[in-house]
C-alpha cells in the first residue's frame, strides 16, 4: 500500500471523483448483482439506468437458464437427443445452449462469473453471443435455414442476448488478475499433456489400439480430450471401450473447467500491511483503540488497508478464495466510517471480490448495514469487568478450587509488557510457544496478531505461569485494547502439565489488573453461544436441541463448545457479535473463506511449478507465518 494518508486520501478522492454517488451504487448493487455502473461515461451517452440494470440482470439470467436447460438434456435422455440433433440439422438452438454436462458447467461457470461483475466474462460472453449471431444470421441466407421458425426464435433470443451484454456492459468492471492468462495457458497445456499421456496408457492398457501406432493412439486421445467426441476419424483403428471413453471425457471436462477458474481467478488481493500504514494505523489505535477490543489486530501483516477520504478511518481486511474479509468495526474516528466502509465496497466492487465482515461489534453492524450490507448474529466475545470480578460465591466454586490447587502447588504468575522483556528472554518465549504448538496449523485470524515478540508490540502483555522450580509452563499473550484494556491473543501450555494453568494465569491477571490500569478483559470469541446456552434449557425445542447437537458434534475437532465453557467459567459480560455480508447467497462462499482465514482448513494450492510468484511484500492467503513472528 502507499503512505499513510495523503496518498489513500488522494486515491480515494479520485474514486469519488468520478461521478459514482454512493447511494446510487448500493441500490444498484443490491439490483444488479453487486457491481456498481461505470459512471465515467458520460450521461448524454449512456442507456437509462432501468434499461442497464435489466440488461445485466437478463444476461446473467439466460447463462443461467442455459445452464439448467443443458445439464437437463445430460440427463433426460430424449430431450437431450432433441437437442442433438436439431444442431446436427439445419435446425439451431439459441447461443450457449446445447446439451451436455460440459456445456452445462461451462455455462453456469459463465453465470457465477457474470453475476460477480468479471469484465473478462463479459468480453468472452459478448466474443461467443457476437459470433454466433453472426453465422447464424448468414445461414439464414440458406433457404433450408430460414424456412424454419425454431431458426428465427433461436436468432431472435441470442440477439436478445447480444443486446443484453451491451446495455449492461457498465455492470461488469471487476478486473481479474493480469497472471490469469498465462496461469490459464499452463494450466491447459500442463492439464492437457496429463490427460493425453494417461487415457493413451489407457488406450493400450485395454488393448483396443492393437495394431496402430503410438502416433494413431496419441491423436485419437488428444482429439477426445480436446472435443469430447471420438477420433475415430484421425484413427480409424483404435476402438475403446466405453468405459475409457468416460474417463477420457471427465479428465477433459475436469481440465476445461480448472482452466476456466484460472483465467477468472479473482485478484489475490493488495499488498500486506506496509510500514507507512502499519504507523497510520498505531495512531488511529492511539486515539480510537479503546472503541473495539478487535482493534489491535487490524495490525496483522498479512491483511491489506482502505482508507477513507480523510485517512480518519481505515479498514483492514484479507483476501481469501475470492472473499475480502474485514474483521471487527472499522479502525479510527466513527465519523469516518461510512468513507472507509465505502472505499472497502468500491475495491470489491472493482475486483469482482464478495465483501464480508467477522465479528463487528453492533454499533459496527449498524453503520455496514447502511451500506447495503446484512447482519447475522454468530456468536458473543467475552468481556471480564476487572472491578467487578470476585472468587468467592457458589457460581465460582470449581474455578476457586482450581485456582488455589495450582497455588499450592507452587505455581507462581509473572505478569510483564513485551518491552520489559529482555531479547534473549523473549527469543526464550518463542521458542517455547512453538514447541507447545505441537505442529498443529495456527488458528485465528479475528481475534489473532499472527506474531509474537515483535518490537513494535511493546504494549503487548506477556502472562507465564512457572512451577516451583521456575520453568514456565504456561503464558498467554494480551495486546491493547485503548488505554485500560486487554485482548487474548495467544495461549500456550505444556501438555504435560497440570490442569489449571490457563484458569490460574488468567484469573492472577485479573486480580493484579490494577498494577497495568487494565479495567477491563477480552478472552475468547465463542461462537453459537446463545445455541448452547438456550438449547440446554428446560423446554427448549426440537429445532434448538438438533442445531445444539450438530455444534457439538462438530466441536470434536473444531472447539466450539469448549470455548464457550472456557469463557463462561469466568461470569463474563456477553458482548454480541456479528457476521455482516450482502447476500444471502454469498454466506456458504464466506463461511468456507472464514474458515480457512481462521486455520479449520486448508487452503488449496495449484502444483508448484504453476503457482505465480507473490507480489513484494504479500503472503499468501493460506501460508503460515513464520514461526520466529508467531
Amino acid at each position: 500500500m502507499g503512505p499513510l494518508g495523503p496518498p489513500a486520501a488522494r486515491r480515494d478522492d479520485v474514486r469519488r471523483a468520478d461521478g459514482c454517488r454512493e447511494d446510487v451504487c448500493h441500490e444498484e448493487a443490491r439490483r444488479a448483482d453487486g457491481v456498481c455502473p461505470d459512471a465515467t461515461a458520460s450521461p448524454e451517452r449512456r442507456l437509462p439506468a432501468r434499461v442497464r440494470r435489466g440488461g445485466a440482470v437478463f444476461a446473467v439470467v439466460y447463462l443461467r437458464a442455459a445452464a439448467f436447460l443443458n445439464l437437463l438434456a445430460g440427463v433426460w435422455a430424449s430431450f437431450g437427443q432433441s437437442v442433438r440433433r436439431h444442431d446436427a440439422a439445419v435446425l439451431y438452438t439459441p447461443c450457449l445452449l446445447t446439451a451436455g454436462f460440459a456445456s452445462g458447467l461451462f455455462a453456469a461457470f459463465l453465470a457465477v462469473a457474470m453475476r460477480r461483475g468479471k469484465r473478462a466474462a463479459w468480453i468472452l460472453n459478448l466474443l461467443l453471443s457476437g459470433a454466433f449471431v453472426l453465422a447464424l444470421g448468414l445461414a439464414m441466407s440458406i433457404p433450408e435455414v430460414r424456412g424454419h421458425r425454431q431458426n428465427w426464435v433461436s436468432l431472435a433470443v441470442s440477439a436478445l442476448f447480444l443486446l443484453a451484454l451491451l446495455a449492461g456492459r457498465d455492470a461488469f468492471r471487476a478486473r481479474g488478475d493480469r497472471s490469469n492468462p498465462a496461469l490459464a495457458g499452463g494450466v491447459a497445456l500442463a492439464g492437457t499433456a496429463v490427460c493425453v499421456a494417461v487415457g493413451t496408457a489407457l488406450v493400450t492398457a485395454t488393448g483396443a489400439g492393437r495394431g496402430t501406432t503410438l502416433d494413431d493412439r496419441v491423436a485419437y486421445t488428444l482429439m477426445r480430450v480436446i472435443s469430447l467426441s471420438g477420433g475415430e476419424d484421425s484413427s480409424p483403428g483404435v476402438t475403446t471401450p466405453g468405459w475409457v471413453n468416460v474417463v477420457i471425457n471427465g479428465m477433459s471436462a475436469t481440465l476445461f473447467l480448472l482452466v476456466l477458474y484460472a483465467a477468472f481467478r479473482a485478484p489475490r488481493g493488495g499488498e500486506s500491511l506496509g510500514p507507512r500504514d502499519e504507523a497510520a494505523l498505531r495512531a488511529l489505535l492511539e486515539r480510537h483503540g479503546g472503541r473495539d477490543s478487535l482493534g489491535y489486530f487490524a495490525l496483522r501483516r498479512d491483511k491489506s488497508v482502505v482508507w477513507s477520504p480523510t485517512a480518519k478511518a481505515a479498514i483492514a481486511y484479507r483476501v481469501v478464495g475470492g472473499v475480502t474479509l474485514a474483521s471487527g468495526d472499522p479502525i479510527g474516528d466513527p465519523e469516518a466510517w461510512p468513507g472507509a466502509i465505502e472505499s472497502w465496497l468500491r475495491e470489491a466492487r472493482e475486483h469482482g471480490w464478495t465483501p464480508a465482515v467477522m465479528g463487528a461489534s453492533e454499533e459496527g453492524g449498524r453503520i455496514y448495514a447502511r451500506h447495503g450490507l446484512d447482519a447475522l448474529e454468530i456468536g458473543d466475545e467475552a468481556v471480564v469487568e476487572t472491578a467487578a470480578f470476585r472468587l468467592d460465591g457458589r457460581a465460582m466454586r470449581t474455578v476457586r478450587q482450581a485456582y488455589n490447587r495450582v497455588r499450592r502447588s507452587g505455581y507462581t504468575v509473572t505478569i510483564r509488557r513485551h518491552e520489559d522483556i529482555t531479547e534473549d528472554e523473549m527469543a526464550a518465549v518463542l521458542e517455547r510457544a512453538d514447541r507447545w504448538r505441537g505442529g498443529e496449523s495456527e488458528r485465528g485470524f479475528s481475534m489473532a496478531l499472527g506474531r509474537l515478540g515483535d518490537p513494535a508490540d511493546g504494549r503487548c502483555v506477556l502472562v507465564e505461569c512457572r512451577d516451583a522450580h521456575g520453568a514456565a509452563r504456561a503464558l498467554l499473550s494480551f495486546v491493547p485494547w485503548g488505554d485500560d484494556g486487554l485482548s487474548l491473543d495467544l495461549m500456550r501450555r505444556e501438555r504435560a502439565c497440570d490442569n489449571g494453568l490457563i484458569e490460574c494465569a488468567v484469573i492472577e491477571l485479573i486480580l493484579r489488573s490494577g498494577e497495568l490500569g487494565v479495567t477491563r478483559l477480552s478472552l475468547n470469541f465463542a461462537m453459537f453461544r446463545s445455541v448452547f446456552e438456550r438449547g440446554a434449557r428446560l423446554g427448549a425445542g426440537p429445532v434448538l436441541r438438533l442445531w445444539r447437537s450438530l455444534l457439538t458434534f462438530f466441536s470434536r475437532w473444531w472447539q466450539i463448545e469448549s470455548l464457550y465453557r472456557a469463557n463462561a467459567k469466568y461470569r463474563p459480560r456477553w458482548q454480541p457479535r456479528y457476521l455482516c455480508f450482502r447476500k444471502s447467497s454469498d454466506l456458504p462462499r464466506i463461511g468456507l473463506a472464514g474458515a480457512r482465514a481462521e486455520g479449520f482448513l486448508g487452503t488449496p494450492r495449484l502444483p508448484v511449478p504453476l503457482r505465480r510468484a507473490s507480489r513484494p511484500g504479500a503472503r499468501d492467503a493460506g501460508e503460515p507465518l513464520p514461526a520466529a513472528v508467531r
